[in-house]
């Protein structure tokens, strides 16, 4: 009888386990918008499994306006969305996150000090929160309590400089704050001044950011640089360049980036009007893909050989219009688009052999979709 008690005691608990994260593929998707005209809009969490690509809503927050971009801390406690706004009322916004329920509950807010705040990124040691302000061209390092709510004593660093293209390079124009692997650097993509300004990150100071050496890499002019990625090795880097349509790819290391590629995101007949957007390596490394806007509206799709060069594959129609973001499920399984003026995010199937994608039919309805975000379910 107390062997049967010990099994059944066992098989409870494992089936605890299992129903927290039945097939160790389920995950929570995270989506930003920008708010709607009745108030419904906000932070998403959706339930995702990635065997069948099923899904359903589990949490909705709306005390936030315009929460476009969203980032989740190692450990899958907290969660930190900006709130996009002009007139140098943007935010950054802390909320502590249930991986098992996906509930968010809100902890703090900082301002931004900046205009139209567009992207923010978390430390793997969820020391320091860092967020890019697009239209103030400036940026801000913010230090977090150790439950993960942000301190109010920021670093607000402002970028100078301008480009040759005089209607959108007039001034800079910060779009994305992204840390190397090893959270030592901060890159930052430029758009106005057609540079990734690089920072050195002390996370032991309370100012945490400092010019590296060198301090910038440029690119081509009127290019327009928006977001970049590393690949999963660590020693290559690519940038999507907005304005050109284009991929830059850079060998990596400590601080450096080191351009050695550049390749059209248009096909060769393409006249209509561009708007790169964002940019992902599947899992595996062995593709990225980028997205752009426009009259395109298409995922392009490189394959990536041993060396980090890119050679073209295909491109794929989103079914819909302005993919702004998207995502890859952490298997490599699906790729998920959030088309921002089309209201859904429509998710296609991966060929982990070809890096092709195909529709699967299925889409989630969301009002402008603007950030995914995967963050494994369970404890």
């Amino acid at each position: 009888m107390r062997t049967a008690a010990i099994l059944f005691i066992f098989l409870c608990s494992l089936s605890t386990m299992q129903a927290q994260n039945p097939t160790g593929k389920e995950y929570h998707l995270i989506v930003g918008t920008y708010s709607n005209a009745d108030k419904t809009n906000g932070i998403h969490v959706y339930h995702f499994d990635t065997h069948t690509a099923a899904f359903s809503e589990k949490s909705v927050v709306t005390d936030i306006v315009n929460p476009s971009y969203l980032t989740v801390s190692a450990d899958k406690k907290n969660v930190y969305a900006v709130s996009e706004t002009g007139e140098n009322k943007g935010s950054v916004n802390a909320y502590s996150f249930n991986p098992v329920t996906g509930e968010l509950v809100f902890m703090n807010s900082v301002p931004s000090e900046g205009d139209h705040t567009c992207y923010v990124s978390v430390d793997k040691q969820k020391k320091f929160v860092f967020i890019g302000n697009y239209s103030g061209g400036n940026l801000l390092s913010v230090p977090l309590h150790t439950d993960g709510s942000l301190r109010s004593d920021v670093q607000n660093i402002q970028h100078t400089g301008s480009s040759v293209n005089k209607d959108r390079q007039k001034e800079p124009h910060v779009h994305s704050v992204v840390l190397s692997p090893d959270d030592r650097f901060l890159m930052v993509a430029d758009l106005g001044t057609d540079k990734v300004t690089t920072y050195q990150v002390d996370t032991s100071k309370p100012q945490a950011l400092s010019p590296a050496e060198p301090p910038f890499t440029s690119v081509k002019p009127g290019g327009g640089p928006r977001h970049l990625t590393f690949h999963p090795d660590g020693i290559h880097a690519y940038l999507v360049l907005e304005m050109e349509a284009a991929v830059v790819a850079f060998d990596y290391k400590d601080g450096k980036l080191v351009e050695k590629q550049t390749i059209t995101m248009l096909s060769p007949d393409f006249k209509g009007k561009v708007g790169a957007a964002d940019i992902h390596v599947s899992p595996d490394g062995k593709f990225l893909y980028a997205s752009n806007r426009g009259e395109a509206n298409e995922i392009v799709i490189y394959a990536i050989d041993k060396k980090g060069m890119l050679t073209y594959v295909g491109r794929s129609a989103v079914l819909g219009k302005t993919p702004r973001n998207f995502a890859i499920d952490p298997t490599g399984n699906y790729l998920l688009v959030g088309n921002q003026e089309s209201n859904e995010i429509v998710i296609f199937q991966r060929n982990a052999k070809t890096g092709l994608l195909t529709a699967t039919g299925k889409k989630i309805s969301v009002d402008k979709p603007v950030c995914l975000k995967f963050v494994q379910a369970g404890l």
